[in-house]
């Protein structure tokens, strides 16, 4: 009998609350394994805020986005502080024998901490954003897409119908997944990542050629941690950081719609989707694969495979080193951004 402990932490995604119910659901199911979450991610562990996770009070939050549990970008040792020992006595105090936490680079860098401190722990990948090395793919990624592809859908109708370019800013921090999967989806005629720094001259020109054939409007999408080429574009940069030392991003979109109209005389407008990609309940997609991850995570648990992560590869859920599946993120395929070229301008 294990006593595991589970925390959500980062950015909230569709798809957490699967993760959560199937947990409870393999262990409780043939085992006398029991549960604890932990609220608002690594903030949880710090200040000893728990609740009993019983098949009762995971019920019917299969469809749920967000997570029962609450979270945070708490950083245990952010500051030069360290949280080792407070973690320990909230883990000791509620008998955890293993921790499942659910969560990005930050959350999972912190997990491999613990790790190597001697705090047995299997992680779960989870970020909108699809950039965690280690797994093809991460739950809520696929929500996300559908989310701006069908706001590409309807900005196609106003746009055409206001004969007006439409900058769509998209989430995308470090990798353009979003963008480019979405962009294509919805038939973007430019789409700007973060991994492939653009000309704002030549995204213009794209969308000059376009008018030239007679097409009086125009979608650009834009990851929100795309940079223009050096010298090209002046940009302001955020000062504001979160708890692992991450910038503020946002803004990029602005820049875009009053650089086009500028340069190019079309009425341009900015859509900023921000936090609504995060929202709502999670397609069939994510909710299958982090009900696969939360039983291969107690899995592991059970079978003592500690300071891993579980991780889809091909079709198939497998365990990979944790510090090898944060070695780097997981960065955009260049054939997929080229495919998505053929269709710029």
């Amino acid at each position: 009998m294990a006593r595991i402990g589970l925390l959500t932490g980062g950015g909230d995604c569709p798809g957490l609350n699967a993760v959560i119910r199937a947990a409870v659901r393999r262990g409780l199911s043939a085992e006398t394994h029991s549960f604890v979450g932990f609220r608002n991610g690594w903030a949880g562990l710090l200040q000893d805020e728990a609740s009993e996770l019983t098949l009762q009070s995971t019920v019917g939050i299969l469809p749920r986005g967000g997570t029962i549990l609450g979270t945070s970008r708490t950083n245990p040792f952010a500051g030069g502080n360290d949280g080792l020992d407070r973690i320990r006595r909230t883990l000791s105090a509620h008998g955890v024998d293993a921790l499942i936490p659910i969560g990005g680079e930050d959350t999972l860098g912190v997990a491999l901490r613990l790790h190597r401190e001697g705090i047995p722990v299997v992680g779960v990948p989870k970020t909108i954003d699809n950039d965690l090395g280690g797994t093809d793919v991460t739950f809520g990624f696929q929500t996300a897409v559908q989310i701006v592809t069908d706001a590409i859908d309807r900005l196609h109708t106003t746009a055409e119908s206001h004969h007006r370019v439409m900058v769509v800013e998209v989430m995308g921090r470090h990798a353009g997944w979003i963008a480019t999967h979405a962009g294509i989806a919805g038939g973007a005629d430019a789409i700007l990542v973060p991994e492939r720094p653009f000309d704002i001259e030549e995204v213009c020109a794209h969308l000059r050629r376009r008018h030239e054939r007679g097409r009086t409007f125009s979608i650009v999408v834009v990851a929100e941690g795309a940079v223009p080429l050096q010298g090209t574009l002046q940009t302001v940069a955020g000062t504001a950081t979160d708890a692992f030392g991450h910038r503020r991003l946002g803004g990029i979109g602005v820049t875009l719609e009053q650089e086009i109209e500028a340069r190019t005389g079309y009425e341009s407008r900015v859509t900023i989707l921000g936090h609504v990609q995060r929202g709502g309940t999670p397609v069939a997609f994510d909710r299958v694969l982090a009900t696969r991850f939360g039983v291969a995570a107690v899995e592991a648990v059970i079978g003592g495979r500690f300071g891993t992560m579980v991780a889809l590869r091909a079709t198939e859920i497998v365990e990979v080193d944790l510090e090898q599946a944060l070695r780097s993120p997981k960065l955009l395929d260049p054939t997929l951004y080229q495919t998505a070229e053929l269709f710029f301008g």
